[in-house]
């Protein structure tokens, strides 16, 4: 090999590894952005997730209360109808 061809090798070897080098950082510099776009997509969906569950506490809230406002009235309408079976059973006897 002649004193000329080993600087021609070394460049191209260089502008080789420089191309890989190159893409190398085309490549990370792609996944960087396919990161930052997942991180944005999971910040968005945690913001709609927590809207949701906010919108289903007050939901569970909301049934809650029916059911406690239901237990009521059925003690009460259980209470009227047991009233009106003594008074029914007292006519009966009198009869």
């Amino acid at each position: 090999m002649s004193a000329r061809a080993l600087p021609e090798l070394e460049s191209a070897a260089s502008a080789d590894e420089f191309h890989a080098l190159e893409e190398k950082v085309y490549k990370t510099i792609e996944l960087l952005k396919s990161a930052r776009d997942a991180r944005a997509t999971a910040e968005r969906d945690v913001v709609r997730l927590r809207e949701q569950l906010e919108e289903r506490e007050e939901e569970v809230e909301t049934l809650r209360e029916q059911v406690v406002g239901l237990r009521r009235e059925r003690e009460d309408v259980r209470s009227r109808v047991e009233k009106m079976l003594k008074q029914l059973d007292a006519m009966a006897e009198a009869s």
